[in-house]
């Protein structure tokens, strides 16, 4: 029995030793290195083979949740559903249920250090609605960082067909997530976090604590991927990030880091310029319209003001039957008005109508329409007094309502006099009728009343409402390029509090307003501190700032593009 299990047991070695090198061979190898100050590479090997991901796919799930947090789209305290797709993916996992609701941050947590793919689906479903929307989104945002050989099909990174990467792209990756969000960086040098449900541990964790310097980032493995990993060191004023697919094991592959790591420290400048990454350029245009209104053929067209005044409807005669108390006494003044207009109309007018246009010359022998031209200036002239914003409204008024004149005795005699002699003088008949009414504030004089104000001969014609009278302009569509020469800030030192670091900005906007109009104002949560910064600048306006502050003895710091 014991020969018989040692030779079972050599020959399950040789089987093994025969199978294990193709299997490990499956994956091939590909790495690359970069100075992280300024993007600069060190080393590469197969850089731009397109390879498996596996998890390192996580670091662009972060990415984006990272981003829809700093947008204001979420929270980390927002609470995001499970769907059934998100519980039913493989290990590793975080064991969350269909119909549970989780908090943002502790989704992040279990992605990034334990890389759960059931976080991760629940992630990209609730930022997008689905998981390929998600990955879509994934991919645009992959080639605004630059990120020419990747696509992701998927938010976890388990092998997929056309869901690919390349060593150089996550390298990228990893330098914009240790630029674009230092706030959430330190979540990937951690060994262990609360996941709200469970405590995770980190599956970098022996890199960590066997390189010194590492603080992180990502590690992945499929079997069709290999032992992927992509870290992040530093040495003094150095740092690099570097990125290795295709691993055998867990330990040759950090073993290989190391090496790489060790290498391309002692290759590298201690002082270099350091130059961050762009922002991502998202193709958004945008468009200012200009309101338009179409002109209309009463706005645009001048047309002659007329005024036309017309006689007013003979009263009703009283009834005779009635008593004498009820009958109304005759109006003096309106029967003078209606003598005068007699004599001036011809038998074929039955009405006045007059223009506005300027006032005609007296032709000869026109004496008989004076009476009537004194009324219509009286007229006019009450229209002017009133200000009233037609110039119809009074002259009409006043025909359908004559003022009635105070009723004596002796005004019916002068009119029944004028009546029954029809050869009598117009003017003595007007002189009488002025004579018999009494001076008031309210009577009509047709011989002492003055003279019309001469008319202006401007014409103003107003445009009714209808709009601006200019032509109207076309819709202008104006772009604003992504880089537009303010790409300079400066940065005002390290505080205690974000609410020391806030107040400071604020106060300095309010000081320089002119010089930090455009300016954006930006608080970043260091290890060493919150730092406050204004970004968005031109390099004038950043020296002109930065010389400011120094000459009231604060620190500041220009940074260029």
């Amino acid at each position: 029995m014991t020969r018989l299990s040692l030779t079972a047991r050599l020959w399950a070695l040789l089987l093994l030793a025969a199978f294990l090198p193709a299997s490990l061979s499956a994956a091939p190898f590909a790495a690359y290195v970069m100075d992280a100050r300024n993007g600069q590479p060190i080393y590469k090997q197969n850089a731009d083979t397109r390879l498996h991901p596996a998890s390192l796919t996580k670091m662009m799930t972060l990415y984006m949740a990272f981003t829809a947090i700093e947008r204001g789209q979420v929270r980390l305290d927002t609470q995001f559903l499970v769907s059934t797709n998100a519980a039913a993916e493989p290990p590793s996992k975080l064991g969350l249920r269909a119909g549970q609701r989780i908090e943002l941050r502790y989704l992040i947590r279990a992605a990034a250090i334990k890389s759960a793919n059931d976080a991760a689906t629940a992630i990209g479903e609730n930022l997008a609605g689905s998981e390929e929307a998600f990955a879509q989104q994934m991919t645009q945002m992959a080639r605004a960082l630059g990120m020419r050989n990747t696509n992701f099909r998927n938010a976890h990174g388990l092998t997929q067909e056309g869901h690919y990467s390349s060593a150089k792209d996550m390298t990228i990756l990893g330098r914009h997530l240790f630029y674009d969000f230092p706030q959430y960086y330190n979540l990937f040098s951690r060994r262990s976090a609360d996941a709200g449900i469970a405590k995770v541990s980190s599956t970098n964790r022996r890199f960590l604590d066997s390189y010194q310097g590492a603080d992180g980032i990502k590690t992945g493995y499929t079997r069709a991927a290999g032992f992927n990993l992509t870290a992040s060191a530093r040495r003094g004023n150095k740092r690099l990030i570097a990125t290795v697919f295709g691993g055998t094991s867990t330990a040759q592959r950090n073993q290989t880091m190391a090496q790489l790591l060790d290498s391309s420290f002692g290759r590298v400048p201690s002082r270099v310029r350091e130059t961050r990454p762009r922002a991502p350029r998202l193709l958004v245009q945008r468009t200012v319209r200009r309101a338009q209104v179409e002109p209309t053929p009463a706005a645009t067209q001048a047309s002659p003001q007329r005024l036309v005044l017309e006689t007013s409807d003979k009263p009703a005669r009283a009834n005779r039957s009635a008593s004498t108390a009820a009958t109304p006494q005759p109006d003096p003044l309106a029967a003078a008005v209606r003598q005068a207009q007699a004599m001036a109309l011809t038998p074929a007018a039955s009405n006045l109508t007059l223009a506005s246009s300027a006032r005609p010359s007296a032709r000869p022998g026109a004496t008989r329409t004076d009476a009537l031209e004194a009324a219509v200036a009286t007229a006019v002239a009450s229209a002017e007094t009133a200000q009233s914003p037609s110039l119809a409204a009074p002259v009409l008024s006043a025909s359908l309502r004559p003022v009635p004149a105070p009723r004596a005795r002796a005004n019916g005699s002068l009119v029944a006099s004028a009546q029954t002699n029809p050869g009598a003088n117009p003017e003595d008949i007007a002189r009488a009728v002025a004579e018999a009414v009494p001076d008031s504030g309210t009577s009509l004089s047709l011989l002492q009343s003055s003279a019309p104000k001469p008319r202006s001969e401007t014409v103003i014609l107003a445009a009714m409402g209808e709009g601006d009278l200019a032509e109207p302009e076309a819709v202008e569509i104006v772009s604003r390029p992504a880089n537009s020469g303010r790409n300079w800030g400066v940065v005002l030192g390290l505080h205690r509090s974000r609410a020391a670091a806030e107040e400071l900005l604020m106060q300095s906007a309010l000081r320089d307003g002119a010089t930090l109009q455009g300016a954006r104002r930006h608080v970043a949560d260091t290890k060493r501190g919150f730092e406050a910064s204004f970004v968005n600048l031109t390099k004038a306006d950043a020296q002109l700032t930065c010389e400011r502050f120094k000459a009231r003895a604060n620190e500041c710091r220009i940074v260029g593009p």
